[in-house]
């Protein structure tokens, strides 16, 4: 079976899975081949039930996907390859992921639509992305919310534990309360003025020229066909595609 890893990939995550001490590691063969299955979802935005049979049975790694998205294990590999972050900058974002209507419908146990980060924007029913990256455009923090939602009630979470010399983004993040936030910790707002604001702030715009780096990877995880539409109706599914999305840009 060809794979779809890379040797020094595929060794880096499973450093990290030996690791774990609820996962079996013994059959390397057989992790692996877990492992690229849920990439080929991921790439391909196929249905589970449509997982070539070289994979295995589609049902069960299904089932050990959504035990792993339950138990964190996705999140905590991001965690594991997102090591010697640039922190010169942090570049927050967003972005908006048009919601296929077979994600909505979660068992009432979980919660209504609003609580698994569903909603309704200009785009229709959607999720939004939330993406803050280092200096040199690594992801470092995702957060989903409903598709309605404001950039900048996110910023403070985006960039909490991370002390970075200045912070570009784009106006949606102008508020007041964040900019004062930024400065109480040291950190300098590379942030343009919206055109209604009374007294317009300056900015570094040689700085700002950096934020491109966010969209390139927004770009870049839209190339994984799983992220591009949501499908889960389940927050923390689709955010362990995220992750492990987050993962291999990291291992690149």
């Amino acid at each position: 079976m060809k794979t779809l890893l890379r040797e020094d990939q595929w060794e880096k995550i499973l450093a990290f899975l030996k690791k774990e001490p609820s996962i079996y590691t013994g059959n390397e063969s057989k992790i692996r081949r877990f492992i690229e299955a849920v990439l080929w979802i991921m790439r391909s935005g196929a249905q589970w039930r449509l997982l070539p049979a070289e994979f295995g049975l589609w049902n069960t790694v299904y089932r050990r996907f959504s035990r792993w998205s339950a138990k964190g294990v996705w999140e905590r590999l991001f965690t594991f390859c997102a090591r010697d972050a640039d922190m010169e900058l942090l570049i927050p974002d967003s972005t908006i992921i048009r919601a296929h209507p077979c994600a909505a419908g979660a068992l009432k146990k979980h919660g209504g639509q609003e609580k698994q980060a569903l909603g309704r924007s200009r785009g229709g029913f959607s999720t939004k992305v939330h993406i803050v990256v280092d200096a040199l455009g690594n992801p470092l923090r995702f957060i989903l919310t409903p598709g309605q939602s404001h950039d900048v009630t996110q910023a403070e979470a985006l960039i909490a534990g991370f002390q970075p010399d200045a912070v570009p983004a784009d106006k949606g993040f102008d508020s007041d309360p964040f900019r004062q936030h930024l400065r109480e910790r040291g950190i300098v707002p590379v942030i343009p003025p919206r055109s209604n604001r009374k007294k317009p702030e300056d900015y570094d715009r040689h700085v700002y020229k950096e934020r491109h780096l966010v969209e390139c990877f927004i770009n870049k995880i839209k190339h994984f066909r799983r992220i591009f539409s949501r499908f889960d109706k389940l927050s923390e599914r689709y955010m362990s595609f995220l992750h492990f999305a987050g993962a291999l840009i990291w291992l690149r």
